[in-house]
């Protein structure tokens, strides 16, 4: 990189270089910086060793073919993160208008669409008909990583309090509900009219058990409360369907963990049994990035979709 110098006050902290910055800690190379920003590498590499001049200590070192973050790097970062939320959030003000414009593009997984989006674009319909909802379904995780690459606006996740989602600085969350466990079996299950403790799961060792296909969450769950009633549990079957989740229990295929809004009420070859409070709780977040909550037609979303709570 570039010999260091003393930093120039009147140029210092580019923005689109600690932007670049923040880009090369999250994607790791700065080939991927490049495809990311429609930078060339060398573009990248320069605007970078600028950088490392305006704040006069080396952030990057090689390591190999490629490059990482000093420690003085990884504090930047830190700094950058919230200077850069800060100057978006300034324009997100600035930019208000009385009547919210614009296209916000919201995921959501699945279970959530229904009871809460849909709801909510209506009502903004009714109330900022020119702002325009792109929806996207995904799981959590994928979620995040959109936010944080600039691919969606707003994020609707979920996670569970015995497995909370680590999140990055660059993202700001916003809990809206949280929902009990509850433990899924056949109806004709000589269990299924008995309470369940999760101690008492220790019983059901030897049962298959059914987790999702697509995220981490729901199997880490299981494990963890398995793992408090002291057994490891047997992963049976990974699928992402709920409605198929309950079809297997109700075939005897194996047992669920589900949250409230995952039981179907209508079927009756399908047993709910609430489990106690060792076994968490369910919450749901929304998630934008950090500085851009105050972007009017975000912030119109958000209202609509948190005005439920009370």
């Amino acid at each position: 990189m570039t010999a260091m110098t003393a930093p120039d006050s009147e140029h210092f902290l580019d923005l689109r270089r600690l932007r670049l910055l923040v880009d090369l800690h999250r994607l790791g190379t700065m080939a991927a910086v490049a495809a990311h920003t429609g930078y060339g590498t060398s573009a990248v590499s320069k605007h970078l060793g600028i950088l490392e001049s305006e704040v006069g200590v080396p952030l990057l070192t090689p390591v190999g073919r490629r490059v990482q973050l000093t420690p003085a790097g990884e504090r930047l970062v830190e700094h950058a993160v919230g200077i850069l939320a800060a100057v978006e959030q300034a324009r997100s003000e600035l930019r208000g208008t009385a009547d919210p414009v614009g296209r916000v593009r919201l995921a959501s997984f699945f279970t959530a669409v229904e009871p809460v989006v849909l709801p909510a674009l209506e009502r903004l319909r009714a109330r900022y008909p020119r702002i325009a909802v792109e929806v996207h379904e995904h799981e959590p995780e994928h979620t995040a990583e959109l936010l944080r690459s600039g691919s969606i606006d707003l994020g609707i996740v979920y996670d569970y309090s015995l497995v909370p989602r680590a999140l990055s600085p660059e993202l700001s969350a916003r809990q809206i509900d949280d929902q009990p466990l509850f433990l899924a079996v056949p109806s004709g299950h000589p269990d299924a009219t008995r309470p369940v403790t999760v101690p008492e799961l220790a019983r059901f060792a030897d049962t298959g058990w059914i987790a999702n296909s697509r995220g981490t969450d729901d199997d880490e769950l299981v494990q963890r409360v398995c793992a408090i009633a002291g057994f490891t549990p047997r992963i049976a079957h990974r699928v992402d369907s709920l409605h198929l989740v309950n079809s297997l229990v109700a075939a005897d295929l194996g047992f669920a963990l589900l949250a409230e809004s995952g039981i179907e009420r209508h079927r009756p070859d399908v047993s709910y049994r609430r489990l106690d409070p060792l076994a968490g709780r369910r919450r749901t977040f929304l998630l934008t990035r950090t500085g851009q909550a105050a972007w009017p037609p975000l912030a119109a979303l958000t209202s609509v979709i948190t005005e439920a709570d009370g």
